[in-house]
């Protein structure tokens, strides 16, 4: 009893180090600086049609999360320099060489918009609004690729802040209302789309129903309920295999016999391997009274 205790009491404080460490690696600068300028990047990306992680992530990464003395003393942001045609207020700073010139505004809110009239209006990052909107590591390739900055790693660095701190998910809130997201939750965190016997499948989630699938993926939830062999009045649970197609009479050619393993049932091999369920019993010679035993073998095709 002592020893059990003992590993118990090891594994929850090996738990512990690990969640602490997921914790520490949370720059909490970078928290806070999200926290402020989230909702600006938001209304930007509305406005520009910018990625808000990709502004967010650039906030982060030219400002120091803010700290730098640029930002702190010029209110630049995004590490814009001068250039030919800025009329407004400059700062020398040393970068890429001593005592460049480089932009400085009276509010960081005027350093994020000319981030976006800067972008929008340059010739050389035109082609990346014709990229996918949420498509934020063609969007931070894009930026490299046009010169933004000399770092051979930007690219790599924008799309690691944005993926640790999850910025991809802002960028949802700019492409659609919150009326939209309210009504349509998925929209925030769709279902990834899998392939078994050429049939594209989803893996439900915990308060998944066949009503919001179908609206995801706008197929009548009944077809959904049809395909997969269920009943309408069937709860769905973490982890069950959804069709979004019809079943095949038969698995593909890499499968054609199965051998039963404990848990299992006809219904679950038959959606494992894209078989309609009573084509499963038919070539089986099975009646539907059938409980498979463990190391019955079963011919999927």
């Amino acid at each position: 009893m002592c020893k059990i205790n003992y590993q118990l009491n090891v594994i929850l404080f090996l738990l512990l180090i690990s969640l602490g460490a997921q914790a520490q690696r949370k720059n909490s600068r970078y928290i806070e600086y999200i926290e402020t300028y989230k909702d600006l990047s938001i209304s930007h990306m509305k406005d520009y049609k910018i990625p808000a992680s990709i502004t967010l992530a650039q906030g982060i990464l030219e400002s120091g999360a803010g700290k730098s003395e640029l930002a702190r003393k010029s209110n630049n942001h995004f590490g814009i320099k001068c250039g030919s045609n800025w009329r407004g207020k400059t700062v020398r700073h040393t970068d890429d060489a001593p005592n460049e010139c480089f932009r400085a505004y009276k509010h960081a809110a005027e350093s994020y918009k000319d981030h976006s009239v800067f972008l929008t209006s340059g010739a050389r990052y035109a082609f990346l609004f014709k990229l996918d909107i949420l498509d934020y590591k063609a969007w931070a390739r894009g930026l490299k690729k046009a010169g933004y900055a000399t770092d051979p790693s930007y690219a790599n660095r924008l799309i690691t802040i944005i993926e640790d701190y999850e910025l991809y998910k802002f960028d949802k809130h700019g492409v659609y209302s919150q009326r939209q997201i309210k009504k349509n939750p998925w929209l925030m965190s769709p279902h990834q789309v899998f392939i078994a016997n050429d049939i594209a499948y989803i893996v439900a989630r915990d308060g998944d129903t066949f009503k919001n699938i179908g609206k995801e993926f706008d197929i009548s939830w009944r077809k959904l309920v049809k395909y997969n062999d269920l009943h309408s009045d069937y709860t769905l649970v973490d982890g069950d295999i959804i069709y979004l197609k019809a079943k095949k009479r038969r698995a593909s050619k890499s499968y054609s016999i199965y051998i039963v393993k404990d848990g299992d049932s006809m219904h679950t091999i038959s959606q494992k391997y894209g078989v309609k369920l009573k084509n499963l019993y038919k070539m089986n010679r099975k009646d539907g009274d059938y409980i498979p035993n463990v190391g019955d073998r079963l011919r999927l095709r």
